[in-house]
């Protein structure tokens, strides 16, 4: 034959290397897309235009002197503006408790209402720490009190020594505040470690079973019951009308306050395989937003109405801790969490762009709290506690000892939970004034203390730091 008539044959031999190129590259680009859809974790997300209320730039009113619940307000913001108190700061008492006080106090009238982990109960006056009234109400608890109309409001469980995933029923109390007397108790009919809330006339809380309870404050009557898809660990946050809570299927929910309606309900997908993580952390409500840390290692924000996602970021670890969202003179308004990874951020509320981090050389398990211009937060590895500036995040205060959920205030003391004890600390300024008010005390030693170099100083913080070390 000649060599025109075996050309078109070695050309189509020639194109099948070609065409199995192609064959291999379409299935490594498919390839490469099922990983990042389906075994990759997924980034960060921003949506900023998503509905958000700009707060208002009027003064700001005096803040309340009651810390009543578990986040501050109903809205779990945990955020006390306009506190008068900063350090360097004087250690006042100390409260030893017998166990492990995973979760902070509340306070009302003067009074702290504390709740151990193995179910003791106590009630201590602000400002001397001296035990008014304790209590046993279970065997197990894992949530704060809280306190309305007189009265204290705890959940705690009949068993529980392998943990909450093997703990009895829980139960309901409330109390007189003043005196400890049981008013009503209410059986659950699974564990429950749900921080309770007390908004117009009902106590709501969540459970093990994923029951999210409405009981009558009067008698403790079930009103209605809601069945979210997974355990609800977390508290529940209020804001006008509306409940909010996450749970253990990654799901984020909203119900009507006043008889359970379900309003919307919003999935996540932050672990690989497009798996959800765990929502442990109680939410927060501001700007027309939800923020809430997720063990998926991201922070969340929800449009509050319709649940439509606004921005996720990555924390590096997981986020057990509830947020603290603040609207601190001098930034934009804030959000603020650490996680297990040892960063604490804080993230622009609107877009979750950060604003700065900072490194806590261990991991973060609890809450922060914004008072003033300061927010705190605890390591539960190095068992410290650290204040921070929050428009900065550069340490103003350290304090060794801290666990999980550390700091409330009534704007003139500052209450820090330690692994089992309590304390309690003022300003050194206003404790030095009041020892200069006192009649026994010298001149001279006044004369002093106002000549003393101010708390700025490096002198001044380093000896700060030295007398709360010495306070233990």
């Amino acid at each position: 034959m000649s060599p025109s008539i075996l050309e078109p044959g070695r050309r189509r031999r020639r194109r099948w290397p070609l065409w199995g190129a192609l064959a291999l590259a379409v299935l490594a680009a498919g390839a490469a897309v099922a990983y990042f859809a389906f075994v990759k974790a997924p980034g960060n997300v921003s949506h900023p235009n998503v509905e958000f209320t700009a707060p208002q730039t009027t003064k700001q009113a005096p803040p309340t002197l009651d810390w009543p619940v578990y986040g501050y307000d109903d809205q779990r913001t945990r955020y006390l503006p306009n506190a008068h108190i900063r350090p360097p700061l004087r250690t006042l008492w100390r409260f030893s408790g017998s166990n492990l006080i995973e979760f902070q106090p509340v306070l009302a009238q003067h009074r702290l209402f504390v709740l151990e982990n193995d179910g003791r109960a106590s009630a201590l006056g602000a400002r001397t720490g001296k035990v008014k009234w304790h209590r046993r109400v279970g065997q197990l608890a894992a949530s704060s009190p809280a306190w309305a109309g007189g009265r204290v409001y705890m959940v705690a469980n009949s068993a529980g020594s392998g943990g909450i995933a093997s703990a009895g029923a829980g139960r309901v109390w409330c109390m007189d505040a003043k005196t400890g007397r049981v008013v009503w108790t209410t059986r659950l009919r699974s564990a429950s470690e749900s921080s309770p809330l007390i908004v117009g006339g009902r106590v709501y809380l969540g459970s093990q079973s994923g029951t999210v309870y409405a009981l009558d404050v009067a008698g403790g009557h079930v009103r209605w019951r809601y069945h979210a898809s997974g355990p609800v660990k977390a508290g529940i946050a209020f804001s006008d009308g509306r409940l909010f809570f996450g749970d253990y299927s990654g799901e984020m929910t909203s119900l009507r306050a006043s008889d359970g309606h379900l309003l919307w309900r919003t999935g996540t997908s932050g672990r690989s395989f497009s798996r959800s993580g765990n929502f442990y952390a109680t939410p927060a409500v501001a700007f027309g937003r939800v923020y809430a840390g997720n063990t998926d290692g991201f922070v969340y924000s929800f449009a509050a109405r319709t649940g439509q996602l606004a921005w996720r970021h990555d924390t590096g670890g997981y986020v057990y801790a509830a947020p603290a969202v603040a609207t601190v003179p001098g930034m934009r308004p804030a959000v603020f969490a650490g996680s297990y990874s040892g960063k604490f951020l804080a993230l622009d509320a609107r877009s979750g762009d950060v604003l700065w981090t900072h490194r806590a050389g261990g991991t973060i398990s609890g809450a922060a709290s914004v008072i003033g211009d300061v927010v705190y937060f605890s390591t539960l590895s190095k068992r410290t506690t650290t204040g921070l500036d929050a428009r900065t995040g550069k340490a103003v205060w350290t304090f060794s000892r801290g666990a999980f959920n550390p700091a409330i205030s009534d704007s003139r003391r500052l209450f820090i939970t330690g692994y089992s004890s309590l304390y309690a600390f003022q300003p050194r300024s206003a404790a030095a004034s009041a020892a200069c008010r006192a009649p026994r005390r010298a001149h001279a030693k006044c004369a002093r203390r106002a000549r003393a170099k101010p708390a700025g100083s490096s002198r001044s913080a380093r000896g700060s730091r030295r007398r709360a070390k010495r306070s233990h």
